[in-house]
């Protein structure tokens, strides 16, 4: 259960990010609501994970989610630019969350 939370949790790490680019300085309300709401649980999910995986696994594991699906998105959206290095590295970041995971 707590890999779930912790997956979860990863995944509304970037939408809270991406929330806060959208916000523009908190200036724009849905954006900020959204990244307060996503921020709590997603800090939440991490805090409950943390009881029982160790803590440098599971915040490396809900950054790298994070990290992975933010810029995976912003390229998606064409707000940032898409290379093949940059497909490449987020692999890399990808297969050592999933090796974290294999060797716990």
């Amino acid at each position: 259960m707590s890999w779930l939370v912790l997956v979860l949790s990863g995944v509304l790490e970037a939408v809270w990010a991406t929330a806060l680019s959208r916000s523009e300085g908190f200036t724009r309300l849905a954006p900020t609501v959204t990244f307060f709401v996503a921020l709590g649980l997603s800090m939440a999910g991490l805090a409950y994970a943390m009881r029982s995986l160790p803590v440098g696994t599971a915040y490396a594991v809900w950054v790298g989610i994070g990290a992975v699906l933010t810029v995976t998105y912003a390229m998606a959206t064409g707000q940032e630019a898409v290379s093949l290095i940059k497909i490449l590295l987020l692999g890399g970041i990808v297969g050592c969350v999933i090796g974290l995971k294999l060797i716990h």
